[in-house]
């Protein structure tokens, strides 16, 4: 069986080396939590490398790891679907592009349909 070739950094595991003395790695990853009225956010629709399935992928969001979640939550719950928080994106399981921007210009968000 031939080996799997790396193509990038995230191939290794998203560890990044750095000579730098005065890297921070604890402040250098946290954002700052902006207000949902001054977040731009963006929907997307996508079925590629899912097996055909349907998602709907909410990306743009600027803040910590805990209130993408917590919005990612929300969305869930409203739209009654299953859903994970990957790479800084918010996936929903289905198409339920509408609807979520319905929740979220609710919840003060600026958003826009991105795609078809």
């Amino acid at each position: 069986m031939a080996k799997k070739k790396k193509l990038g950094l995230e191939d290794l595991g998203g560890f990044v080396f750095s000579t730098n003395e005065d890297f921070d790695f604890e402040t250098d990853h946290n954002h700052e939590n902006l207000a949902p009225n001054e977040q731009y956010l963006e929907a997307h629709f996508s079925n590629k490398g899912r097996g055909g399935k349907t998602v709907t992928i909410v990306k743009g969001f600027i803040g910590n790891e805990d209130d993408l979640k917590l919005l990612a939550k929300l969305l869930k719950k409203k739209c009654g679907v299953g859903g994970a928080v990957k790479d800084g994106e918010i996936i929903i399981q289905g198409n339920y592009r509408d609807k979520i921007m319905e929740i979220l210009k609710k919840e003060k968000y600026n958003v826009k349909r991105v795609g078809g």
